[in-house]
This record gives structure tokens, C-alpha cells and sequence, in this order.
């Protein structure tokens, strides 16, 4: 039996933990602290994978882990944060040519200047094209306050980028 079950974690991994990376990425930007997320994660997952796997969506109950341990890292270490400098990976493919013109690099420094719930909202909104209901439900709170951080959010980001940018209006695209 325990045979079985390791295989079925490994496949999750597998197939899984390249999703959970990029969402720790864009919700903590950086990338050592991303990854320290996805393996604290998929350790609990793994000590509880018989509860994790019996769950409608495990990907999702774990990304909830991923995102808690970040949330729960960054409380701790709020006045040690450090400066990120690395360069932010490509995405696999643009969508169309307009989204080929946006600036990516500049929409992810302009995400690490979010609050961290703002960043996580606006992420698991329009990066990760999660509903308002999904996003209340991994971040614990309400819809309302989805909405609310998101319109913060995309207000902060058109300071940060410039009114007129079509960054913002490829975010906001993403996520309807």
C-alpha cells in the first residue's frame, strides 16, 4: 500500500510542482524563497497525502499550504527583507502579439512592490485566472476583500507602470 501512495505522490509532483513553483514565485518574488515554499509544502502534502489526495482539488489544497508557509515566513521576516535583484524567467509562450509588446520584466518588479496580500490577490487573480470565490477560499478571506485588494492592487500597479500601460490591461485581460 505504501507502495501506491508513494507512487501517486511522485506523480503529483511531477506533474504539479512546476504550477506551484511559478505561483510562489509571483506571489513572493524571489525565487530561493519560492522554491523553500513548494518543498515545506510538499512535505506537509506528503505527511498527509491520504487527506491530500481524498480532496476534490489536492493541487489546489496544497498550493493553499505553499501560499500559508509564505504568508507565515514573510510575518516572521518582515524587517529583514532584502532587496531582490535576479531576473524574472520567461514566460512560455505570449498569447498574442499584443501580449508579446508588454514589458514582463517590468510588470514583475512592479508586483514585488505590492503589499504581500495585494500581491497574492492580484497573482492568484490574473496570473493564476482564479475565480473571486477560489482566491477567497486559498487566501481564508472574503470575496469582498478580493475584489477590494484586487481594484488596490491594479490602482497601485497603473502608479507604478504608468496610466497608459498596456501591462495592466493585459493583467486585467488575464483574469476575466
Amino acid at each position: 500500500m505504501r507502495r501506491s501512495t508513494d507512487l501517486d505522490f511522485t506523480e503529483f509532483v511531477i506533474v504539479a510542482s512546476a504550477r506551484l513553483f511559478r505561483t510562489a514565485y509571483a506571489v513572493s518574488g524571489d525565487r530561493q524563497l519560492a522554491e523553500d515554499a513548494v518543498q515545506a509544502g510538499l512535505v506537509s502534502a506528503y505527511a498527509s497525502w491520504s487527506r491530500v489526495a481524498r480532496a476534490e482539488e489536492p493541487e489546489a489544497y496544497v498550493r493553499r499550504i505553499v501560499i500559508n508557509q509564505l504568508f507565515a515566513w514573510h510575518r516572521r521576516a518582515w524587517n529583514r527583507r532584502e532587496v531582490i535583484c535576479e531576473v524574472v524567467p520567461e514566460p512560455r509562450h505570449a498569447a498574442s502579439l499584443e501580449d508579446e509588446s508588454v514589458d514582463v520584466e517590468l510588470i514583475w518588479q512592479a508586483l514585488r512592490e505590492l503589499p504581500a496580500r495585494q500581491r497574492a490577490v492580484v497573482v492568484l487573480r490574473y496570473v493564476e485566472d482564479l475565480s473571486e470565490r477560489e482566491t477567497a477560499e486559498l487566501l481564508g478571506i472574503r470575496p469582498g476583500t478580493v475584489k477590494s485588494q484586487a481594484a488596490r492592487g491594479l490602482a497601485h500597479l497603473r502608479v507604478l507602470l504608468g496610466e497608459g500601460a498596456t501591462a495592466i490591461e493585459a493583467i486585467e485581460g488575464s483574469g476575466q
